[in-house]
């Protein structure tokens, strides 16, 4: 008889001492025991990992694997639940969705575009537009400028403050965005609509924003059934998230600070995903960390002269061989127990249509190695799943050379990397610069990496490696919110997503979705947050139904976002100010 190591997968046979041998009587209790506990694990292994498998496809995943991926149930707002009820009822009705058709028709009417680099507000014109925004914001939502506090930090970044009645407790804080991405110009007859025309066809509306990220209001109708929270609710709002917020989000930060102070704030809830169809059953994905980011220039510079007269290799075919070398050489990725990552691999353990050995795997990934590698693997074939895990890389810009007939004595790219929250700055570089030293000797380069000599800079050489930071400081990952059974925010928002979810399609079952802990594959205004609360989540609670057979052009062309999602939003926003005001955070 044996038994399985699962640390190892390796086969430990079990021995018992042969009859005759003088056993004394403790020995024999000690062999029997060891006998049921081989039994019992063999018990588990040959049926408990198999029940899954073959049985309904959600209560024995629940029964089964409750420890793996645990879910919460509604959270229905209680002292609050007349007015809940009410509101909801509300947004049920035709009057209140041509109402906020109105809302975002008008918002996406007004362009708000912000552009890479642009000049200091006040120097640079292209910001004057969100002055007219400002406007719009005034005239539609009139109850939120008379009752809320309003700053406005570098001009056009927006504060409000709904106080609360309680100053003991710390406030939720929203964040959101003014700014939408440009239309490219030669894009627009391709627009089903114009792209600022806020078009509303019945289902959908239409236009630049709609999606990212003028979709959201609730405060405004709260306030006319007479709502006061006894939480005070702060809304931050920048207007140039699609260019790294340097004029808004980084100024609004130390204003949002000097309010409330470090780790001042309960928790905070910034646009991020929704939910969509995964495996069979619905999952909702709040983005608990982002990845981080770093811009690589490299620069190769070799002597000129006229083309006729070439060198083996110019500049420009230097650069070339080290940019296939990267593409030859992407880093190694591995999914690691605890990571973000491995959270949303473990929730798929509840959905029906997990292939079994995918779910047995997943199950057992968590004490060994060679199901965690079984399961990545599997994971891996899905590439979005796969760079979601690792550090990317992709190489966006490239020039060199000036004249059809002159060497290029100049030729640089840039390499876009996004680092896995499991890396860093730091590694991202170094490995970097370590992939280069061996192409930096065979071309005879002198080469600097981020300021440092790595080659000897008195000995002769053909040109120059440079690898420096492009434009901006490179960006660590985010922190990573806590997500554990006394994770009160993270259960808080699981239970509101739920219950907006449920409330919105007349449903009363805890097995509508399953939420699970996401990143985000990108950087949203929270990079400059990190400081006002650990519980930083990126959640927009929009539709991403499956199949693609929604439409949304979120950055492209067709952007537009269904009514009946645009008010499932606002459902959203308003269970989630209502939970957060009657709950036990601090």
């Amino acid at each position: 008889m044996s038994i399985t190591n699962e640390k190892t997968n390796e086969f430990l046979p079990l021995i018992l001492p042969p009859r005759g041998t003088g056993r004394t009587l403790s020995s024999r209790r000690t062999v029997a025991l060891r006998g049921l506990v081989v039994l019992a694990t063999v018990f588990a292994s040959t049926f408990l990992w198999k029940v899954p498998y073959g049985i309904g496809p959600y209560h024995t995943h629940q029964e089964v694997n409750a420890d793996i991926c645990p879910q919460v149930s509604e959270l229905i707002p209680k002292s609050n639940g007349a007015l809940w009820k009410t509101l909801g009822d509300t947004y049920e009705t035709d009057a209140f969705k041509m109402r906020a058709v109105d809302w975002l028709g008008g918002a996406v009417r007004i362009p708000t575009e912000s552009y890479d680099q642009m000049g200091p507000v006040g120097t640079d014109p292209r910001w004057e537009k969100f002055g007219a925004f400002h406007d719009y914001l005034l005239k539609a939502f009139p109850l939120v400028h008379a009752s809320l506090e309003v700053t406005k930090v570098n001009t056009y970044g927006l504060i409000y403050v709904w106080k609360g009645t309680s100053s003991s407790l710390k406030p939720l804080l929203l964040a959101a965005h003014q700014d939408v991405v440009p239309v490219e110009e030669t894009t627009i007859d391709r627009w089903q609509y114009p792209p600022f025309s806020g078009h509303f066809d019945g289902e959908r509306v239409w236009g630049r924003g709609s999606q990212d990220d003028k979709s959201g209001s609730a405060m405004e109708n709260m306030l006319e059934n007479k709502f006061q929270p006894t939480r005070t609710v702060v809304l931050a709002s920048g207007f140039d998230e699609e260019t790294s917020g340097l004029h808004g989000a980084q100024m609004l930060a130390p204003v949002l600070l000097e309010m409330f102070g470090e780790n001042g704030y309960a928790m905070l809830v910034d646009e991020g995903s929704g939910y969509g169809e995964q495996f069979g059953r619905v999952i909702a994905t709040p983005g608990i960390s982002e990845k981080g980011y770093l811009d690589v220039m490299i620069n190769v510079a070799s002597p000129g002269g006229h083309s006729s007269l070439p060198p083996h290799h110019t500049s420009i075919g230097i650069l070339a061989d080290m940019l296939v070398n990267i593409e030859r050489n992407p880093f190694e990725v591995h999914l690691e127990r605890g990571s973000p990552t491995y959270k949303i691999a473990q929730c798929l353990v509840h959905t029906p249509d997990l292939p079994a050995s995918l779910r047995r795997d997943i199950i057992r990934a968590e004490y060994n190695e060679l199901a965690l590698r079984r399961a990545e693997q599997e994971l891996f074939k899905n590439p979005m799943f796969k760079n979601l895990v690792g550090t990317t890389q992709a190489i966006d810009l490239i020039h060199g050379g000036v004249k059809v007939n002159a060497l290029p004595e100049q030729a640089w790219a840039v390499v876009n990397h996004r680092i896995s929250t499991q890396s860093s700055v730091t590694a991202t570089k170094g490995r970097d610069t370590e992939l280069l030293i061996s192409l930096a000797s065979q071309f005879n380069l002198s080469y600097t990496a981020f300021g440092a000599r790595i080659t000897d800079a008195d000995a002769p050489a053909f040109g120059t490696l440079t690898l420096s930071e492009a434009y901006t400081h490179g960006l660590e990952p985010a922190p990573v919110s806590p997500t554990g059974h006394d994770a009160v925010p993270y259960q808080l928002l699981s239970g509101t997503i739920r219950a907006a979810y449920n409330s919105h399609r007349g449903l009363s079952d805890d097995d509508s979705l399953i939420i699970s802990p996401g990143i985000m594959s990108g950087n949203t205004d929270t990079r400059y947050y990190w400081k006002l609360t650990e519980h930083i989540f990126r959640y927009g609670h929009t539709d991403g139904a499956s199949g693609g057979t929604i439409i949304s052009g979120v950055h492209t062309i067709n952007e537009a976002i269904k009514i009946s999602n645009f008010v499932e939003m606002i459902r959203f926003f308003t269970t989630l100010i209502l939970n957060v005001d009657e709950s036990e955070l601090p």
